[in-house]
């Protein structure tokens, strides 16, 4: 049987995995009264992924056209979760890449096309989404034709396929329609027929010894641990012996227990795969991603995986507060290092290690989506921490300080230009390029320091009343610049521990925006809202009305407490100052200054 390994690469919502759902739904891989196939975005499983609306972790999944296995991996589209597309991107032969026929290349697109050249694998592009309204399909390929000659270092790889598509309603076409209708016929036959004929059959080295890369581990709660990965050269049968292999040093012996492949998104198991298939293989105990699983004969390691650094760090500790321990079920250092250690296996853009200071630990990831996406599912299994300020990682280049610059793109209504212009150049960032349409969108490119990036996403969806999209693609580092100065008020910091009541709050009200409401238990040091200035204002709401016999008409009556500003993760992720922590617990997030003693804070605040 042949078998073609592709890889649908895209920038974020450009419809990757509404694709998968059609190619899923298509060949007939689940029954007709199955529930798959009523369901949307069903590769998405996670319970995050679903709630963001964006794919977090690369999964793969196979169907089968006529005698012809098609393994598919689906990749991010975000930029912070890039690791996750150089982590399986060698297990693909060929690329299905997605552009929206509205938006056009974006950075991301940028991003995932030179990591497919790179590869050299066979690229297909879709021109996805024809049916929009500002559709403009033959520019964007104009545009992504443009984008090939920028990064394509092998004449060949200009020489690549289109096809036009709807992915939501399972349809494509080898020319552009004239003018698409959702009841003209079609379906996905010409990708399959293009997928068959373009990109290599890899089942072709089966005479050659055992190889195979580890792209991801998996864990089986009856088999332990897997290891999946794409058979490079050989076949492997069931109850064999093979090598772990980590730069041609073995580094034991191991008998296969189990073998699997994926038949739709079911792994199903096998006696024997052969080269070129996407497999799991169980029996190896400790192992990691990017070792080799070889032939006892031939232990030799296939190149490692070469992931980006990160850009991007936070310090990760136990919680300290007074209400420390109440809420979660893993709070101890050991804990979280157990946690934070077994992440790291599995998701190789972070970096951790321990911090010289204290028992918190450094963690660099990709970007603040990275890091915030890592700390929501430590929230959601039961772990209490403080989290710091994110902070940007300077490197020492030839003898400078450098630091990391991005490539910001956002997409805006003209309306809201002057405030977007206004705030990039308060954040010392450099336009490169605006373009605008005949609707009224304008386009800004900009060049921009990680540092002074950091808590944009909030300030620019505020701006532009949630209308504004960003996208970023990392340029590299640079000299040091200059850091612009901090943009945000003061905090609202609480005196008194207690609960919070209507008549502290009213009074609070007045200086800044609360972040609670009546009845929350709060302590000294924890900051309870934003001032209307720009130093920090420390009030009691606590603070209870003084009870006396004398009243005047309609006293107390008319108690009026406007409703608390509730933050996101990523919102205090962005708010929090370098003074400051973010409690993370299951239940609540609670920003803190590090210093929670009054006297205590005046001092640090005197001496700095």
């Amino acid at each position: 049987m042949e078998i073609r390994n592709i890889a649908i690469i895209a920038h974020v919502d450009h419809g990757k995995t509404t694709l998968v759902d059609g190619l899923l739904k298509q060949t007939h891989t689940f029954r007709d009264n199955q529930k798959e196939m009523s369901e949307t975005l069903i590769m998405d499983s996670n319970d995050l992924e679903r709630e963001k609306g964006i794919t977090i972790l690369a999964k793969n999944t196979s169907v089968f056209y006529h005698d012809q296995k098609i393994n598919i991996i689906d990749t991010p589209g975000h930029a912070d979760f890039g690791g996750e597309v150089e982590r399986v991107i060698n297990m693909a032969s060929g690329a299905l890449l997605l552009v929206d026929a509205a938006e056009g290349p974006l950075p991301q697109t940028r991003f995932v096309l030179k990591k497919a050249l790179e590869a050299h694998l066979k690229v297909i592009l879709i021109i996805n989404k024809i049916d929009k309204r500002d559709a403009r399909p033959q520019e964007v390929l104009h545009e992504v034709e443009n984008l090939f000659l920028e990064l394509a270092h092998d004449e060949n790889a200009l020489h690549f396929t289109t096809l036009y598509a709807v992915g939501r309603d399972g349809k494509a076409f080898y020319t552009l329609p004239e003018k698409y209708d959702a009841s003209m016929p079609g379906d996905l036959s010409p990708l399959f027929e293009t997928v068959v004929k373009e990109i290599p059959n890899v089942a072709v080295n089966d005479d050659k010894p055992f190889q195979m890369l580890i792209s991801t581990l998996d864990y089986d709660n009856y088999v332990g641990k897997l290891c999946i990965g794409k058979v490079s050269a050989g076949v492997l049968s069931k109850g064999q012996t093979v090598s772990l292999v980590d730069e041609n040093q073995v580094l034991g012996n191991h008998k296969v227990m189990k073998l699997y492949t994926s038949r739709g998104l079911q792994r199903e198991e096998v006696d024997k795969v052969t080269s070129g298939d996407i497999v799991a293989i169980a029996g190896i105990p400790e192992l990691t991603i990017g070792q080799t699983v070889t032939d006892p004969q031939n232990p030799i390691s296939l190149p490692k995986i070469d992931i980006e650094e990160p850009t991007i760090k936070v310090t990760i500790g136990p919680n300290t507060s007074p209400l420390s321990g109440r809420e979660g079920k893993y709070s101890t250092s050991r804990q979280i290092k157990e946690r934070l250690m077994k992440e790291k296996e599995t998701n190789l853009g972070l970096k951790i290690k321990e911090d010289p200071e204290g028992v918190s630990f450094i963690v660099s990831g990709r970007g603040e989506l990275h890091l915030a996406v890592l700390i929501e599912t430590m929230r959601r299994e039961g772990f209490e921490m403080q989290i710091s300020k994110p902070q940007v990682i300077y490197k020492d280049i030839d003898g400078h300080v450098c630091e990391p610059y991005e490539e910001v793109t956002i997409d805006v209504h003209q309306d809201y230009m002057g405030p977007i212009q206004e705030e990039m150049g308060k954040r010392r960032a450099i336009m490169q390029d605006m373009t605008t349409d005949h609707n009224g969108n304008a386009r800004l490119i900009y060049k921009i320091s990680s540092q002074n990036l950091l808590g944009i996403r909030n300030v620019m969806l505020t701006k532009t009343r949630g209308t504004a999209i960003m996208s970023t693609y990392f340029l590299g580092y640079e000299p040091k610049g200059v850091k612009m100065e901090s943009l945000r008020n003061g905090a609202l910091v609480a005196v008194k521990s207690g609960q919070a009541l209507s008549y502290g709050l009213q009074n609070a009200q007045d200086r800044g925006t609360l972040f609670v409401g009546v009845g929350v238990e709060v302590y000294e040091g924890m900051v309870v809202g934003v001032a209307a200035r720009d130093m920090d204002v420390e009030v009691n709401i606590c603070k209870a009305k003084q009870l006396t016999n004398n009243r005047s008409s309609g006293e107390g009556v008319n108690i009026s407490v406007a409703p608390p500003t509730i933050l996101s993760l990523e919102q205090c992720l962005d708010f929090i100052n370098e003074d400051e922590l973010l409690e993370v617990t299951p239940l609540n997030l609670r920003i803190r200054k590090k210093f929670l003693n009054t006297t205590q804070r005046r001092v640090y605040n005197r001496n700095n």
